[in-house]
């Protein structure tokens, strides 16, 4: 009989005796040879067995002017959702139609929120003090794990003997969650070893306010990962006579949705900025959990005297990495190269350009909305497999 665990390893050899364990404990018929990708999976799985095949659509092109990102981008685009990357690329020309999408990059902030356990009620001026104090030998504890990473601010919280401190870092081009633990973690010991004969404190290393993987209002609010914003304007000639809609109709929509969102306890207002995210993740590499506390973003439409429509779209918090992580698969690295995100001095960009994409397909599927059957129609039409239908659409 086998053994209760799979073999471990990640060179061929282990791979292979890891294939006729499964094979010989739940009899399937894995050929390991065929399953076997040259790639370099340590710190990304472990006990791998192959990977999983997904759909990689084409998107756009969508012009951008942004910050960092600069000038006509093709989109590469991830997902087994019928309708979703044809409805990108309508987004993209809507928006390429009124002169591109503007964007612009705002921070990034990443938190990792240990909670300390006081010995008493009255303790807690006193090691709020010690922080504030000794702040620069944290960051310096901090900072000594990391090359990236670098500590901005402590920001405490008291709850009676519980002292949440949410430590904010920058990570650089990586998307850091693994960093900022390693690094909050030496910086909390440090605290525990200084305190110890004053104050013995104890600590977790997460309280779990930082939001990690968690929809939440804390994520809206303070932003984690990078921050950014994208807009277009649309003459009005350009609603009526392409688009076909009144803009006072597509702001009635806004209003109405705003209302939805706020009786179904939505964190964030917009309609789909989860299936933005996640296509353009599972391209690039990102950990696509982050989908859950990136998919808060703000979506807002205004209408301009000129009878110009104006949609904008903020996304607080969006958790990605130009480097390590899934950054490295070689498909995924080839898909950021292709949008001039890979490696070093990316990371900035490569936000701009998801906050573009996530605006353009909200326009999409706002307008389809809007314009009666046009949302049933077009799910009908590209998202269900048709019997005798070959060729593209």
């Amino acid at each position: 009989m086998s053994s209760k665990r799979p073999p471990t390893g990640y060179d061929y050899p282990s791979f292979e005796k890891r294939i006729e364990w499964i094979n010989d404990r739940m009899g399937t018929t894995f050929d390991p040879k065929k399953r076997w990708m040259d790639e370099d999976l340590q710190g990304i799985v472990e006990n791998p067995i192959g990977f999983v095949k997904m759909p990689l659509a084409l998107c756009g092109p969508i012009l951008i002017d942004g910050q960092f990102a600069q000038g006509e981008y093709i989109i590469p685009f991830s997902t087994v959702e019928g309708t979703l990357s044809i409805s990108l690329t309508r987004g993209a020309y809507l928006c390429n139609l009124a002169g591109g999408v503007k964007a612009q990059y705002l921070k990034q902030e990443m938190p990792r929120t240990p909670v300390f356990f006081l010995p008493s009620l009255k303790d807690g001026a006193a090691f709020l003090k010690f922080i504030q104090e000794n702040f620069a030998k944290i960051k310096a504890v901090a900072e000594s794990t990391t090359r990236y990473g670098k500590l901005l601010k402590i920001d405490p919280y008291l709850m009676g003997r519980k002292v949440l401190l949410d430590f904010i870092y920058t990570t650089g081009d990586a998307a850091g969650q693994n960093m900022v633990t390693k690094a909050t973690q030496a910086a909390a010991n440090y605290i525990q070893e200084a305190l110890q004969e004053t104050m013995p404190v104890t600590f977790l290393i997460e309280s779990n306010f930082s939001g990690d993987k968690n929809a939440c209002s804390r994520n809206i609010i303070k932003g984690r990962g990078h921050s950014a914003t994208a807009s277009v304007r649309m003459p009005e000639k350009l609603g009526r006579k392409v688009l076909k809609v009144d803009p006072l109709t597509v702001l009635q929509a806004g209003e109405v949705a705003m209302l939805g969102s706020s009786l179904a306890g939505l964190n964030g207002h917009n309609l789909h900025t989860a299936n933005a995210l996640a296509g353009l993740y599972l391209a690039t590499g990102q950990d696509v959990a982050c989908v859950a506390e990136n998919a808060g973003a703000i979506f807002t439409s205004e209408a301009h005297p000129d009878g110009s429509y104006e949609a904008t779209i903020t996304l607080p918090s969006i958790t990605i990495g130009t480097v390590g992580g899934g950054t490295r698969l070689k498909d995924q690295n080839e898909n950021l190269q292709m949008l001039g995100c890979a490696g070093e001095n990316g990371v900035k960009k490569f936000a701009e350009i998801v906050a573009a994409c996530a605006l353009a397909l909200e326009i999409s599927l706002g307008l389809a909305i809007v314009k009666g059957d046009e949302f049933a129609d077009a799910h009908e039409k590209y998202g269900r497999k048709k019997e005798g239908v070959e060729g593209d659409v």
